[in-house]
């Protein structure tokens, strides 16, 4: 894993950490990355479609992923300029892993072809093979852009800054519920889909960046579920119509168990299958010693 800061997938930290006097919650620190970083991505998802639509449709897929790369390249870059003007230093957490990177993508699309298997031996989710045309390119860039854009805002800087002050359990909790929030106003968005994305993703991608101090797992974590769901299974991602899926796929039964309008996401099948593997990685966290306090802020030597 890439980073001063950051801990290697298989491996434990590399120094101890230090405590250091407990700060305030530095609300403007806050306000700031999580405002400013949401907007960029928000920009940046609205520059895509406005470029793609720009362009003909036969060239749409040779377009979309350059156009992301370049895209979530520049959200990295800006995330770097805020975290030199507000912290005066590296931002070690964004240093290239493409193993992590990996790791996590890989990762994302096992939970989900998880979710699907579930619900297929429970008679919900019926296949009905291979599907003639699928939008794989579309999906991957859509899935490339959310995961890099969300990630950077919320646990780069949601859950990061409310560590400093709250602590790992504060910041999964707190970052978690504003992750919730923000899927609210989704399409098809429930009480329900809302609390179901704060606590399997919220809590996940967080566990994810606790374990490694690195950025790049907790994207391809994203990267990998979002794509699994909307390019693999074609379901609706987080509300939104993902088009052709890899294989065709019809769900029938209770929404609590579809996730209804707003995709699997909101399934109690999908929150259990992603706490699980939260679960795990938080032990991680704890027996490698990076788990830290409330009311107290510690830096990683």
């Amino acid at each position: 894993m890439g980073g001063e800061n950051a801990a290697p997938i298989n491996q434990p930290a590399v120094g101890a950490p230090e405590r250091v006097s407990a700060r305030g919650l530095a609300p403007v620190r806050f306000i700031v990355f999580v405002c400013a970083l949401l907007a960029c991505a928000v920009g940046a998802q609205i520059a895509r479609r406005w470029v793609l639509r720009s362009v003909p449709l036969r060239d749409a897929d040779w377009v979309a992923l350059p156009l992301v790369v370049v895209l979530g390249a520049a959200l990295v870059g800006i995330y770097v300029l805020l975290v030199h003007g507000l912290e005066r230093r590296k931002a070690a957490e964004v240093k290239p892993d493409a193993f992590g990177a990996a790791i996590g993508v890989l990762l994302g699309l096992g939970l989900f072809s998880s979710v699907f298997a579930v619900l297929w031996l429970t008679g919900v989710g019926r296949w009905h093979g291979l599907s003639q045309r699928f939008d794989l390119i579309p999906a991957l860039a859509g899935s490339m852009l959310a995961a890099v854009g969300e990630e950077l805002a919320f646990r780069g800087g949601a859950f990061r800054v409310l560590e400093d002050s709250l602590g790992t359990m504060g910041a999964l909790a707190g970052s978690a519920a504003l992750f919730g929030l923000l899927h609210a106003v989704n399409p098809g968005a429930t009480v329900v889909s809302s609390a179901a994305i704060a606590l399997e993703a919220g809590v996940l991608l967080g566990a994810a960046y606790a374990l490694t101090r690195n950025l790049w797992l907790p994207i391809g974590i994203h990267l990998g579920w979002n794509f699994a769901e909307g390019g693999v299974f074609g379901a609706a991602v987080s509300g939104f119509a993902s088009g052709k899926g890899m294989f065709s796929v019809t769900l029938s039964g209770p929404t609590l168990i579809t996730g209804g309008k707003f995709g699997p996401e909101a399934s109690v099948v999908a929150v259990a299958v992603a706490l699980a593997a939260a679960s795990v990685l938080s032990v991680m966290v704890v027996r490698r010693g990076l788990w830290i306090p409330a009311r107290a802020r510690m830096r990683l030597a």
